[in-house]
């Protein structure tokens, strides 16, 4: 834990007490200061009380004198229209902020910044993977693993955080910095909480705030909002070293993944040969990794090596077993459609498993990639949405169930008998219909698997 010493003597609210959440209040009260906190949640509050904390609801009158909000990333800010307590936060002049603005404040340390709208993860989880392997000593958070404030204190000359932001998160740290900041792609997502793409991407682009002269800039460059954040980083002129990325075409000045060939400013550097990590969209995830370990002094040999040892991702085309022949594919953290068409551009003979919370746009936009669909076993509240998307195009069946849908698809799949099929939980939704996270609704799907003859493995990641 890192004790917030800064606090010492203050009063700090925090709203939100799931995993940050009360890994910010403990560490406030390790570093000194008097803790409020609620959550909307009874089950949260009861296992903060069973942490030794009390319950107190946070209106205008409690966050009176605070010395400021942490609030919980997944709590409405701004869009559709900001949760009671942040309004209440507004009306009492209290600053409302995230814990990573707090680790900020306390150590103002070496952080490398991950964001984008699909391949953060494994993008994070490669950086901090290839770091390590090189020697370097790292603390891997944020949006992925461990809650920052659990995270081991590394203070200047330390070690490197290594940490995955969310859109949420970026809009909850206005200190933000990052030596090495890396913007994958954008595309809509999450424009019920940002209020349009034009929202959702300039957050975005505040991944680079705060970057002068020594501190590096790597950015996709094969969408058009990212287009645009380079064009304007590059006007800005401020002294940070600015590496291009693309998969679509090789840069003379940048890293490009093309034809599965890895090019550093148009130089081949190494074949994009690694089972861990198919398909052209962990091309990108490669390349901005590769872009931002040399900017941290690793050589191309160093880098390669780390990547080939990286095992893969959890709940991100992680194969968890074989039944009859039929690999079964856990792509759980395809959430939207954009990261869903990575996963059914990487197999060509697939009986899909889809649905859960929809997001804005549904799966139209997946229309060129359901010739490669023999069936598509549909859940949650998406399905029949879902199901008239696909029409005539794609035989379907509404499940309504996790284990329904992977009887449904196993038994097409056994009945066509073709080769290379695969089952593909891919839900281009959210999982909050029916479970608590993606990663509950992936370990379900494992379970499931296992419980009906897979063989569970350590498989590729996207």
């Amino acid at each position: 834990m890192i004790a917030l010493t800064h606090t010492r003597g203050q009063t700090w609210a925090v709203f939100g007490l799931a995993r940050s959440g009360l890994a910010t209040a403990q560490a406030l009260v390790a570093g000194g200061a008097e803790v409020r906190l609620w959550d909307d949640n009874e089950a949260s509050r009861a296992a903060a009380e069973a942490a030794g904390f009390r319950a107190t609801p946070l209106d205008e009158a409690a966050l009176a004198g605070c010395a400021g909000l942490a609030l919980a990333p997944g709590v409405p800010l701004t869009h559709p229209m900001p949760h009671q307590v942040v309004a209440n936060a507004h009306r009492a002049g209290v600053p409302v902020l995230g814990d990573i603005e707090l680790l900020l404040r306390e150590l103002k340390p070496a952080i490398y910044g991950v964001t984008g709208t699909n391949g953060k993860s494994t993008t994070t989880a490669l950086l901090a993977h290839v770091l390590s392997g090189a020697g370097r000593r790292i603390a891997l958070g944020g949006n992925i693993g461990m809650p920052v404030l659990a995270l081991p204190r590394l203070g200047m000359g330390e070690g490197i955080y290594v940490l995955e932001m969310s859109s949420f998160q970026i809009d909850l740290t206005p200190g933000w910095q990052a030596r090495i900041a890396v913007l994958l792609n954008i595309t809509p997502d999450h424009l019920d909480r940002h209020g349009s793409l034009e929202n959702y991407a300039a957050i975005k682009a505040r991944i680079f705030a705060g970057q002068g002269a020594g501190d590096t800039a790597v950015i996709g460059v094969d969408d058009e909002h990212c287009r645009a954040i380079h064009a304007a980083l590059v006007a800005q002129n401020s002294g940070r070293h600015i590496v291009p990325v693309s998969i679509d075409r090789i840069l003379e000045d940048g890293v490009s993944a093309v034809g599965g060939r890895l090019y550093d400013n148009g130089r081949e550097v190494f074949a994009l040969d690694f089972p861990a990590l198919p398909g052209a969209h962990n091309g990108q995830n490669i390349a901005c990794v590769y872009a931002a370990a040399r900017a941290a002094g690793l050589d191309a040999g160093a880098i390669r090596a780390g990547i080939a040892s990286f095992p893969g991702l959890k709940h991100r085309l992680q194969r968890v077993g074989s039944i009859d022949g039929i690999a079964c594919i856990n792509d759980s953290k395809a959430t939207n459609a954009d990261s869903t068409a990575k996963a059914l551009a990487s197999f060509e003979t697939i009986y899909w498993i889809a649905g859960g919370k929809a997001k804005e746009g549904g799966i139209a936009s997946l229309k060129p990639f359901f010739p490669r669909i023999r069936h598509a076993s549909l859940i949650g509240d998406a399905a029949s949405a879902f199901a008239t998307t696909l029409g005539d195009a794609v035989s379907h069946t509404l499940c309504g169930t996790l284990d329904k849908a992977l009887d449904d698809a196993l038994a097409a799949a056994k009945r066509d008998r073709l080769k290379d099929a695969v089952v593909l939980l891919s839900p281009a939704c959210a999982s909050y219909d029916q479970f608590k996270s993606f990663e509950h609704r992936g370990d379900e799907f494992i379970r499931l698997v296992a419980g009906r003859g897979g063989q569970a493995e350590q498989g590729a990641a996207a």
